[in-house]
């Protein structure tokens, strides 16, 4: 899988996520709104961003740059290049396509050109069928312009003979496997899709006489936006002269939202479902400690994602809570360059153990995942260096032993701790007292469903826990990947 490029000098051992989107029509000037949306999902992509915004006079113009948003969009001679009132962005973290350091014209939004006019299209996912799609296309003339399995989808709308952008999507869309959801723009409308499964978010918002899509409810308030609705799995939406309008160009399916967005991709500010990310982390603490209860004298969260867990674990157990590692909040991906002693730090740079609080005390470390487990052992060491007396991981979600195809950047399997070892081998070869997970039930009882999971027809996409993938890995199954046996 990916290696991560000199730009991530400390492997912070966490599932990489994977995109967001955003768009707005209808209002002044809407890249600057788009800048701002982006801004709010930056926790979803930091290595690029780009916008593409349309002018009746001026036509389309796009932007593309490496790194944050407020490093690039955030200059008004820039953002003065991108009139019109219409605009969609995009925020990268490379899961397909290249290997190495993000290129440039691996940077979405993409832009194609049909007899119709302009289109340029933003992706969130991961589209399982593209290899197979990109070698088809290529034979028939297609020349690519990027790595990314997104640009697919443009070659395919060339290809349509449908009429209309819109219905083009319609074609492109019924030939790709996979999960995407998508923000997309003609010289007039603002368009959203999302796959049948509903495996990624996104949701319509209103501000003024406008309209937004975003990958999350928390980037339609850094807008003023008001949050509408989500947009449904299967749905396509657009946006036209203050009208949408709604179609079902897929065959239904029962939806399988990624589980994992409730544990740590989306912002806890967010709504997922109709859900507070927040509250549904918190209950994941209250379940946590219900199925793993543990003598201890303090509850720590491993900032920032563990946190809302740890409220929950120490609520329900009655362990007080404290903060008992420290983040420092100014350190950059870009702080010094990544000698080996210096990544041999990279932990340390990041977070900070409180000395007086932990030692001669027995910790129990909320984390919200255990991927190749190398950070939990260097957090390990640190709290035992303070002094602490014992320690005890709980995890909020259950042990992660599949790799994600649906838009999230994951190890491959045999790098997986969870694919290699059992619980209690986990627990030796991280040198702690005790190592616990949250149970698949447990999970989905925190995520809304009563009655746990339902092995026969499970609410979520799960598959990086249980290896039952709702969607085929073609792609990856033609190069050698391996599906979980049928039990």
């Amino acid at each position: 899988m990916r290696e991560l490029p000199p730009s991530h000098p400390f492997d912070d051992d966490k599932l990489k996520e994977e995109c967001g989107v955003f768009g707005v029509i209808g209002v002044k000037d809407a890249a600057n709104f788009v800048a701002l949306g982006l801004h709010a999902l930056q926790h979803r992509g930091q290595e690029a961003g780009g916008i593409v915004a349309h002018d009746p006079v001026q036509g389309f113009n796009s932007a593309r740059r490496f790194g944050y948003v407020r490093d690039n969009f955030t200059e008004a001679s820039l953002m003065e290049t991108l009139p019109g009132p219409l605009s969609i962005g995009h925020v990268r973290y490379s899961t397909a396509g290249s290997k190495g350091q993000t290129a440039i014209r691996d940077v979405q939004p993409f832009f194609g050109e049909f007899a119709m006019g302009g289109a340029a299209i933003a992706h969130n996912g991961n589209l399982t069928n593209a290899n197979a799609l990109r070698r088809e296309l290529i034979e028939r003339g297609s020349i690519f312009q990027s790595s990314s399995d997104s640009e697919c989808i443009i070659h395919l709308m060339a290809r349509s003979l449908q009429r209309s952008i819109a219905e083009r999507m319609k074609d492109a869309l019924r030939r790709v496997e996979g999960a995407f959801s998508i923000v997309a723009m003609t010289r007039t409308k603002l368009i959203g899709v999302r796959d049948p499964l509903g495996v990624r978010p996104l949701v319509l918002g209103r501000i003024g006489e406008g309209y937004a899509l975003a990958s999350e409810t928390c980037a339609l308030d850094i807008i003023g936006a008001e949050f509408m609705r989500e947009i449904e799995p299967g749905e396509m939406v657009v946006i036209q002269d203050g009208e949408i309008e709604s179609f079902r160009p897929f065959e239904p399916k029962k939806p399988r939202f990624c589980v994992f967005e409730h544990v740590y991709f989306s912002r806890p500010d967010s709504i997922l479902q109709g859900r507070s990310v927040y509250e549904t982390r918190r209950q994941i603490g209250v379940e946590l400690a219900r199925e793993t209860p543990v003598e201890a004298d303090l509850v720590c969260p491993v900032p920032d994602s563990g946190t809302p867990a740890a409220i929950g674990f120490s609520q329900e157990s009655g362990i007080p809570y404290a903060m008992g590692i420290i983040r420092n909040q100014y350190m950059g991906r870009t702080f010094i360059e990544p000698t080996e002693q210096i990544r041999n730090m990279g932990v340390r740079l990041k977070l900070n153990v409180n000395r007086a609080l932990i030692k001669g005390k027995r910790v129990v470390l909320v984390d919200d995942s255990v991927v190749r487990g190398t950070t939990s052992r260097k957090i390990k060491d640190m709290i035992l260096d303070a002094g602490a007396k014992e320690v005890h991981f709980r995890i909020a979600s259950p042990p992660t032993a599949w790799p994600c195809f649906y838009g999230v950047d994951t190890p491959d399997r045999e790098k997986l701790l969870a694919a290699k070892m059992t619980e209690d081998e986990m627990c030796e070869y991280l040198g702690v007292d005790s190592l616990r997970f949250i149970s698949l039930d447990g999970l989905y009882r925190a995520a809304g469903e009563a009655k746990g999971r339902d092995a026969a027809n499970p609410a979520y996409c799960d598959a990086c826990f249980s290896g039952e993938y709702p969607v085929a890995p073609s792609d990856m199954i033609e190069k050698g990947f391996a599906l979980k046996a049928a039990e």
